[in-house]
């Protein structure tokens, strides 16, 4: 029998064809008692590709974990049962997860995680961004990883598609770029919230008032068409899916290129972008926009805008579907409104009917901003417009 503090494996298995195929991430946990050994990683990687279950439901964790726990019995591993579970979890991550990356995603504290080339992987943690020692084995071993999570999002990565978006199971939003848009493989990952703060929470962190929630609900509820601005990471889309819930029985369309809104709301149909494939194809945001409205909306939801797609969007807001919602990236109400004037030009608008447009749609901007670290609405302003073509911005509500 081997004492708890050590793992006993039988003489190396050589890794067969398709254990080749499953990339060895390296968990980057150095001096780690918990940690796989590659001596033990890679017979248990060619037991597991020869595992029929479990190569079956490569993508399936509960297959693979359990192809690894018999992969791990038959290598004679005996260890304490504590040691045995992080072991399993690791080699699962490897084969059916984010590779080294997988862990810092438990951390409830984490955000983002960015990762800068194999070597160089960062975490947004609690509104503050730091470098850690999680490392990838190599270039090529990141990219490997990288297209198997993808495998099952229909979304690819090459060449011809260097760059790419998905949403992975789980609720993890996935970027990533590689040669030759950038010298060396670059992964972005950010948690999207599975589960919406209730207001109370949201009370209780700072994020708004009480005062400050009382407008915002009012404000769906008398159906202004607003929209939800702030720099990446100020909670835009958590907030804006915590104000659908205030909607009431309104049929609602939630139209968005990667899924990440919540349906709070009872009555909800959701639309996604479809990426082009070999042979073209595919349904862009702008499209989707103008399909919505033989939906029978009352409302329209853009998860975001950021091109031709708005003029679609403003459209709507100004013919009968009062109580529209969307968000872009700005640091204020202000900016908010020139990002959408822009957008505007770029669906072919002139500046005069791009000011129009947004001046007649937009009833509310609701700016959202970051405060050491912690996600906080900054200001609530309302838009208003005089015949003569002048803007007045007039503040609902300021934070202190």
């Amino acid at each position: 029998m081997v004492r708890s503090s050590t793992v006993s494996v039988v003489p190396k298995v050589e890794p067969s064809v398709g254990a080749a195929a499953i990339p060895s991430a390296g968990h980057g946990h150095a001096g780690d008692p918990g940690a796989v050994d590659d001596h033990l990683r890679e017979a248990v990687l060619a037991r597991v590709c020869d595992d029929v279950e479990a190569a079956r439901g490569a993508t399936d964790r509960v297959a693979v974990r359990r192809g690894v726990a018999r992969a791990l019995a038959a290598e004679g591993v005996v260890v304490a049962p504590a040691r045995w579970a992080r072991m399993v979890r690791d080699l699962v991550d490897e084969i059916a997860g984010l590779g080294p990356v997988e862990a810092l995603l438990r951390d409830p504290g984490v955000t983002d995680v960015c990762c800068n080339g194999p070597d160089e992987v960062w975490v947004d943690r609690h509104g503050r961004l730091e470098r850690t020692n999680v490392r990838f084995r190599d270039a090529d071993t990141m990219v490997a990883v990288i297209r198997r999570v993808l495998s099952g999002t229909g979304r690819r990565l090459d060449r011809a598609t260097p760059c790419v978006d998905g949403l992975l199971p789980g609720g993890v939003r996935l970027h990533a770029a590689i040669p030759p848009v950038v010298t060396q493989p670059v992964l972005t990952l950010r948690r999207v919230a599975a589960i919406v703060p209730t207001w109370e929470e949201y009370v209780a962190g700072g994020m708004v008032t009480a005062e400050l929630r009382s407008l915002l609900c009012d404000l769906v509820v008398d159906r202004r068409n607003l929209v939800v601005c702030g720099p990446a990471g100020s909670g835009k889309t958590t907030l804006l899916s915590r104000l659908l819930g205030e909607v009431g029985d309104d049929r609602v369309v939630l139209i968005e290129d990667t899924p990440e809104l919540v349906r709070t709301c009872r009555h909800a149909v959701g639309m996604t972008v479809v990426e082009p494939g070999p042979d073209g194809g595919g349904v862009d945001l702008e499209s989707l926009v103008r399909q919505s409205l033989r939906m029978r909306p009352d409302r329209l939801v853009v998860g975001e805008v950021r091109g031709r797609e708005v003029a679609s969007l403003l459209q709507a807001m100004n013919t009968g579907h009062a109580g529209s919602c969307t968000t872009v990236h700005a640091n204020s109400a202000g900016e908010a409104l020139v990002r959408l004037e822009g957008m505007a030009l770029l669906a072919g608008l002139p500046l005069a009917a791009a000011r129009a447009q947004v001046d007649a749609a937009i009833d509310v901007v609701v700016a959202l901003g970051r405060d050491g670290g912690r996600r906080r609405v900054q200001e609530v302003v309302a838009v208003e417009s005089g015949e003569d073509g002048t803007r007045t911005l007039t503040r609902m509500w300021a934070r202190p």
